[in-house]
């Protein structure tokens, strides 16, 4: 997450108007701090270790609060769990491995330019688009994928 050239978590829930108690602080901070897609039970169990008086209601509540208020996306990926990250992130996909669960973000502008062309091709202005692909890690093989990030 490219972070420093964007506005925190905590700094657009107050620019959204929301209340920011001292536990809402915390839950921002900690999605804020997050590198992955965490799931609320992720969240709360790493909110608690900064604050143990957080009730895993609160999380869900403020989760839902958040995501309200455009400041957190709902990702949903196979394992049916809703997962979250900031909304405010680069344009990316997602390269979910069923075996471990692991979630690879990775940007290729080939895959952009196709997407844009198959749209044109059936008359369609792309707009936005979500792409999850999902598969095993080959044995031995190291990453040599696209990850351009342009």
């Amino acid at each position: 997450m490219t972070q420093s050239k964007l506005q925190s978590i905590e700094a657009r829930c107050e620019d959204a108007g929301l209340r920011m108690t001292d536990q809402r602080r915390i839950i921002a901070q900690t999605l804020q701090d997050s590198s992955d897609h965490p799931d609320v039970e992720q969240l709360y169990s790493r909110a608690v270790l900064r604050d143990s008086r957080i009730s895993i209601a609160t999380v869900y509540r403020t989760v839902k609060l958040f995501e309200e208020a455009g400041i957190l996306d709902r990702v949903e990926f196979k394992d049916g769990k809703s997962r979250y990250e900031d909304a405010e992130r680069d344009h990316h996909d997602h390269l979910i491995d069923l075996q471990t669960g692991e979630i690879v973000e990775f940007f290729d502008s080939e895959i952009e330019k196709l997407q844009e062309k198959i749209s044109y091709k059936f008359g369609y202005k792309l707009l936005g688009h979500k792409l999850e692909l999902y598969g095993i890690k080959l044995r031995n093989k190291k990453c040599s994928g696209s990850n351009d990030n342009n």
